[in-house]
């Protein structure tokens, strides 16, 4: 026999209650469903990600471009209006690049009525973008040796110049070039390794690594550098991100952690140059901050971890929230259906913003004086209102864990108003972490926790040469060459990315 139905309470008060407790546990189901549905099949982030935008775009110029070629070779006669159009808003080649130029004169400069001898009268220039393939070459070094006919024993030579690899093939700039493509470009080594074949040159992925290796352990004294300088600054962005490693023990991969730090002051004229310093952990134990920030004593602008408030705690650092994950968690609501709590509270947050907009680039006591001016209004209404609402609804909710999300943070959401050093969100240091998830996507993981050392080396300097307009592939060609070189310890601060960015800026 079927199982007896579970009898209804008598009381109407307790029949009450559990209904609206069963309502309010559908309704955060449904919720659930919703999410995880947009997750599986709808956008990834509130906005479309401008890699994805541009790749639309360009696929939108192809068929154009390819319908304009089409209605040339059927109009030939209206190829010069088309031609002017697409040269508007094209801007200029670079001036230092190398010019190749070739006149076309006319044979016969005699006047085709009179025969009379023509004179110039100008000429039209136009350029056109050419490439050259990448090309291998050999660099051969010979040292000749030198003997005395009189003693017979004194043998001279010229002593060996210092390499990164003893008794390898490479030089400086091709181990550059390994590490700008795995790193920048996000080609794998074994990609690298199929693009090198294609010239006849048959480099195994095992030796890439071991280039990839020993110039990430020839880079260390440079990374700890550069994180020192960070740490030296009185405000800091910090955020972490997964590293799949391989874990060969188990035969699969295990989570990793890359922790970046960056610093950029540029919005608000800061002296000190752009950078990041990303650094590998096992796990994400709130130890870790605090070990990467030792002696590091200022605003740390974060996003919700918990970690970071251990560190807090010790009294040196004070947090900085980010509105962006505020803003984000009310979205997610109101991008799920109707949402009237959460579309307001995101109408007041897009009005700060609006005001951040306007001050991006003033000086920070500029920025301080606009934020109390119309930025402290817009909070001194939005805290009563959270809490009166947070009263109102279920606290079962997602609704109710947003804005117990924004209420418990409140310190560190609203101290960018007292002081303009600080942004009103953490974007920075989450647009230096995309880098590491586009390697990540496509290498896939690393092959050990050492790997993932190598990989927070690398990256940091790239993405700090990016910060400060350097060309990466030049910088690390010169510093490994200035390193094998025995570049002294006591000068490391010439080969911090930002060194190089004078020269690269006289140059442009």
């Amino acid at each position: 026999m079927p199982p007896m139905a579970e009898a209804l309470p008598d009381d109407p008060n307790t029949l009450k209650a559990m209904l609206l407790a069963e309502r309010v546990q559908n309704e955060r189901l449904l919720q659930i469903i919703r999410e995880l549905q947009r997750h599986r099949f709808g956008r990834r982030a509130e906005t479309l990600p401008e890699d994805q935008l541009l790749l639309g775009l360009e696929e939108a110029e192809q068929i154009e471009a390819a319908g304009q070629a089409e209605e040339e070779n059927s109009a030939s006669q209206a190829r010069g209006e088309r031609t002017a159009k697409r040269r508007t808003n094209r801007g200029s080649l670079p001036a230092h690049l190398p010019r190749i130029e070739t006149v076309i004169d006319v044979q016969d400069k005699a006047c085709p009525c009179c025969k009379n001898e023509l004179h110039r009268i100008g000429e039209d220039v136009s350029e056109r973008l050419d490439v050259i393939p990448a090309q291998f070459r050999v660099l051969v070094v010979r040292r000749p040796k030198y003997a005395c006919r009189a003693c017979e024993e004194a043998v001279v030579q010229a002593p060996a110049p210092a390499r990164l690899i003893e008794g390898g093939i490479p030089t400086e700039a091709t181990v550059a070039q390994v590490l700008v493509s795995k790193y920048a470009d996000h080609l794998p080594l074994y990609r690298q390794a199929q693009i090198y074949a294609r010239q006849g040159i048959n480099l195994d992925r095992s030796t890439l690594a071991d280039w990839v290796g020993r110039a990430a352990f020839l880079l260390r004294p440079v990374h700890e550098r550069l994180l020192g300088m960070l740490k030296s600054s009185t405000k800091l962005f910090a955020d972490e991100t997964t590293a799949p490693v391989l874990d060969p023990g188990r035969g699969r991969t295990k989570t990793g952690q890359l922790w970046a730090y960056a610093r950029d002051d540029r919005p608000w004229g800061g002296g000190d140059p752009p950078g990041v310093v990303y650094l590998y952990a096992p796990d994400r134990k709130a130890e870790r901050p605090i070990a990467h920030l030792a002696g590091f004593k200022g605003v740390l602008q974060v996003d919700g971890y918990a970690g970071y408030r251990v560190l807090a705690e010790r009294g040196d650092v004070e947090l900085a929230f980010c509105w962006s994950h505020v803003r984000r968690r009310f979205y997610e609501l109101a991008a799920a259906g109707p949402a009237p709590i959460a579309s307001e509270a995101m109408d007041r947050i897009g009005r700060l913003y609006a005001i951040e907009k306007d001050v991006r680039g003033r000086s920070a006591e500029e920025r301080r004086a606009v934020r109390q001016e119309k930025s402290q209004p817009i909070l001194d209404d939005l805290e009563p209102w959270l809490r009166e609402k947070l009263a109102l609804i279920s606290q079962k909710t997602k609704l109710a864990e947003a804005i117990r999300y924004a209420l418990s943070r409140w310190a560190g959401l609203t101290r960018f108003i007292d002081d303009g050093r600080v942004e009103i969100d953490s974007n920075v240091v989450e647009r230096s972490i995309r880098p590491i998830a586009l390697t990540r996507k496509n290498a896939l993981f690393a092959g050990s926790d050492g790997g993932g050392e190598h990989w927070a080396v690398v990256a940091s300097l790239i993405e700090t040469c990016k910060l400060n307009g350097v060309d990466p592939f030049v910088y690390l060609a010169d510093v490994i060459a200035k390193i094998v070189n025995g570049h002294p310890n006591s000068q490391i601060d010439d080969l911090l990315p930002w060194a190089y960015a004078p020269a690269i800026k006289a140059v442009a």
